[in-house]
């Protein structure tokens, strides 16, 4: 037997935000997913984004404290084109999003940009450059 990568989980301070961040990015978090302790979206190739809330962790792992600064978790998130990151970095930011590093051309031919979600957890936005990738 081999353990096989599932899915990602992420602890959210305010469920209600992060739900309503992702559904932003377009995961598709079912109606009521945000009154909920626990919730989790689909995702292209059967994998799973859970969000559970502090109290959620706090239940089986009362020692559980949120980590004090940063975050070492991203989330990367390809889009259709260079065009697209620049659009959806600036509306999420236009929403009230943390804008970490506004797109730009990287030298491993991508477009790249990086946002935060509600919990400081990076989420990074990308496409290929034409020649690139």
């Amino acid at each position: 037997m081999t353990p096989r990568f599932d899915a990602i989980g992420l602890v959210a301070s305010d469920m209600a935000a992060s739900i309503a961040f992702y559904r932003r990015l377009g995961l598709p978090f079912p109606e009521g997913a945000e009154t909920q302790p626990h919730a989790e979206a689909e995702l292209p190739g059967g994998m799973r984004l859970m969000l559970d809330t502090e109290e959620t962790v706090r239940s089986f792992h009362p020692g559980w404290r949120a980590p004090a600064a940063g975050s070492r978790t991203a989330l990367a998130l390809r889009c259709d084109s260079p065009a697209e990151v620049d659009a959806v970095y600036e509306r999420l930011v236009g929403e009230g999003a943390h804008g970490e590093l506004k797109p730009w051309d990287a030298v491993w031919g991508q477009r790249y940009a990086c946002l935060h979600d509600p919990d400081g957890n990076g989420v990074d936005l990308y496409a290929p450059l034409p020649g690139g990738e």
